[in-house]
C-alpha cells in the first residue's frame, strides 16, 4: 500500500471512496467544496495496486481570538468497506499527522470515535479549555498538540470552515 498526495485525477475515486464508506454523500460532497473554499487543505490517499482504498483531509480551523495559531481539522477520514480493519485508517492518521508536523502545524483537532482516535494521543479537548462550534458529545471532540505545550493557557471555541455548517 502506498500513501501519498492527492492528485487531481483522484478526485472522482475519492468522491467515491468517501460515498462508500459513509451513510450519506455529504462527506464526498464536503470534500469537493473544501477543495474549492478552503486553502490550503491537506489531502492524502491510500493506494493498493492502482486503485484508491482510503482518503484523508485535513483543513485549518480557528481558535477563538487566537488567529496566530496554526491548527487543523481532521475530517473526513475514509476507508472502503472491504478495506477497513486493516491498518489503513491508522496509516492514513499517521502520514497525515507526520505531514502537520513537517509543516509546522501546532496541534490538530477532530470529532471522532473515542475508542479508536486516543492511540494516535489525541485527547478530549476540553483539557485544554477547548470547545468546538458545533454541539458534539464532549468526549468526541478532541485535540492533539503536535508541539508540546501549543495550546496551553489558550481555550476557546474552535470554528471549522463554512462548508462544514451543510454536513
Amino acid at each position: 500500500m502506498l500513501i501519498r498526495e492527492e492528485k487531481e485525477s483522484d478526485w472522482p475515486e475519492v468522491f467515491a471512496v468517501n460515498q462508500a464508506a459513509f451513510d450519506t454523500p455529504a462527506e464526498a460532497n464536503l470534500v469537493n467544496a473544501l477543495r474549492e473554499q478552503c486553502d490550503p487543505i491537506m489531502s492524502l490517499v491510500a493506494e493498493e495496486d492502482g486503485t484508491i482504498i482510503g482518503h484523508i483531509l485535513f483543513s485549518p480551523v480557528r481558535l477563538s481570538g487566537r488567529p496566530d495559531l496554526r491548527i487543523m481539522g481532521l475530517a473526513p477520514m475514509a476507508v472502503l468497506p472491504g478495506y477497513q480493519r486493516k491498518g489503513i485508517g491508522s496509516a492514513l492518521v499517521q502520514a497525515g499527522l507526520e505531514k502537520c508536523r513537517a509543516l509546522g502545524i501546532g496541534a490538530v483537532v477532530l470529532l471522532g470515535h473515542v475508542e479508536y482516535y486516543p492511540r494516535f494521543g489525541f485527547v478530549p479537548s476540553v483539557r485544554y479549555e477547548i470547545r468546538c462550534e458545533y454541539d458534539v458529545p464532549e468526549e468526541a471532540f478532541m485535540v492533539l498538540e503536535l508541539q508540546p505545550g501549543y495550546l496551553t493557557g489558550k481555550g476557546g471555541i474552535i470554528h471549522y470552515h463554512d462548508a462544514f455548517k451543510n454536513l
